[in-house]
């Protein structure tokens, strides 16, 4: 595929909306105790060790209680001594890193407002990657990312302190790279996206072995083997420099081997201590429908990932391997591999590092059914609705991110979650919801899979476009 044309205006407005929805939601609290809290003060304290002394050494400011900015209750340990008494955060370090210039302006607000402008990147990158490499028309491309850019999960880590956003944006740099001719450019952006996945958080590794494996596989089926092995040695490489640092930094394979919680357990306990994996597996539609942490719950827009998923299944346009592998790598990581779905966060938190392949599926499927489209727009605007409620709520003090965000005064979400079911307090209604979940589910995926018969690709822009670099 040649240089592809983009509307500049799409770009650009879908980028500041994105980041203007993510922005406002800065000063909500936490908990009523801390502005940030759980994991977020100790990346904002290795931002502030990057910028004030070149390291990730945070003793001192452990010392000089600098967390009490941004974290007004007393701090939890997560940290243990090493040697010389260094303390470093159980974390990797990119986040911090790019967190640092923002810190060193502005603080805890100077950080958000950096991730906030990562939300814009994101969103301008997906409508590129919509229109560019999925061929969606130009309008349904702004329609579905602004949908899904300014509602809950992503507008809500456009400002939490945690790797989720960037990984995100990560994830779309390597689609769209990998969706591309994969020549030099698009190389060494497919390599950075991948290696960068990592150093974000250990827990994104799956996600980035399935792009790198199927760069690979379509470089071999291009008749470009050389380059295939290239790009393994390169990565190969670069996995031995993560392993070779976190040796000597956090004196382990993974930043895990600094934390207190695993000296006696070992790193492996950050998975569980005795994983009941069967017992995950009601995560699989938990993540999408619970009551608290389920997304749909949030924007139900997302339930319409289900039938464009299986649309693109059922047609395979370019690109589709890369939209559907990586999102199902993901899903199953927060499936069977994290700790909990229903942690100290907001909810979604395990699966926004995948969630712009499923907004891509949305937008090529809706670019091409036009009742899908009027569903996204509909369904879509009550959820961006009710994620302004939620920060109005919260900018009010009436509820928080994390501690209480399921009392929002939001009718929408007031009228939906007794149709969903609550893993937190499970019983047979739970069970009862399940199912029939279950059902409505499967029939989304019927839906899909029939409608994509009548799916066809939105026409390539020609006018008022901004060029970027082919791929």
């Amino acid at each position: 595929m040649g240089a592809a044309r983009v509307p500049a205006r799409l770009l650009v407005s879908v980028a500041v909306l994105a980041a203007l929805a993510a922005g406002v939601g800065a000063p909500v609290r936490a908990t009523y105790g801390a502005r940030t809290t759980a994991d977020e003060p100790q990346y904002l304290l290795s931002a502030i060790s990057l910028a004030e002394d070149g390291d990730l050494d945070i003793a001192d400011e452990l010392a000089a209680r600098r967390w009490r900015a941004f974290h007004e209750a007393p701090l939890p340990v997560q940290t243990r001594p090493l040697a010389g008494g260094r303390r470093v955060s159980p974390h990797d370090p990119l986040l911090p890193m790019l967190l640092a210039p923002g810190s060193a302006l502005a603080g805890w607000v100077g950080a958000k407002l950096t991730l906030a402008a990562l939300a814009g990147a994101l969103a301008a990158l997906l409508a590129w990657t919509a229109v560019a490499r999925l061929e969606v028309p130009p309008r349904v491309a702004w329609l579905c990312v602004a949908v899904f850019a300014c509602s809950a999960p992503l507008a809500v880590y456009g400002t939490q302190v945690y790797p989720e956003l960037p990984a995100a944006l990560a994830v779309t740099a390597a689609v769209a790279a990998v969706t591309g001719r994969l020549g030099r450019g698009g190389l060494w952006m497919l390599g950075g996206a991948v290696v960068a996945l990592p150093w974000l958080s250990v827990k994104y590794v799956p996600v980035a072995a399935v792009l790198a494996l199927l760069a690979v596989v379509r470089l071999v089926r291009q008749g470009r083997a050389w380059a295939g092995l290239g790009l393994t040695v390169g990565l190969v490489a670069a996995g031995a420099v993560f392993l070779a640092v976190h040796e000597l930094v956090w004196t382990g394979p993974t930043p895990y081997s600094s934390g207190d919680h695993f000296v006696d357990s070992g790193e492996l306990g950050v998975v569980g201590f005795s994983p009941d994996y069967p017992g995950r597996s009601p995560r699989l539609l938990g993540l999408l429908v619970g009551r608290r942490f389920g997304i749909a719950a949030w924007q139900p827009a997302w339930l319409l990932a289900v039938p464009a998923l299986a649309a693109v299944a059922r047609r395979r346009p370019r690109g589709w391997a890369a939209l559907t592998a990586p999102l199902a790598a993901g899903w199953l990581n927060a499936t069977f591999v994290a700790l909990t779905m229903q942690g100290w966060w907001f909810p979604g938190r395990q699966v926004v590092v995948v969630l712009p392949l499923a907004v891509l599926a949305v937008a090529w499927w809706t670019g091409g059914h036009p009742p899908a489209r009027r569903a996204l727009a509909v369904v879509g605007g009550l959820g961006v609705a009710g994620y302004a409620w939620l920060v109005v709520d919260g900018l009010a003090g009436r509820v928080t991110w994390v501690v209480d965000f399921a009392r929002t005064g939001d009718p929408l979400y007031r009228l939906i979650a007794p149709a969903l079911p609550d893993y937190l307090d499970v019983t047979w209604v739970t069970w009862t919801l399940h199912a029939a979940w279950v059902v409505a589910v499967a029939a989304l995926a019927v839906w899909g899979w029939r409608s994509a018969r009548r799916v066809a690709g939105g026409p390539q822009p020609t006018s008022n476009s901004v060029t970027m670099p082919s791929s």
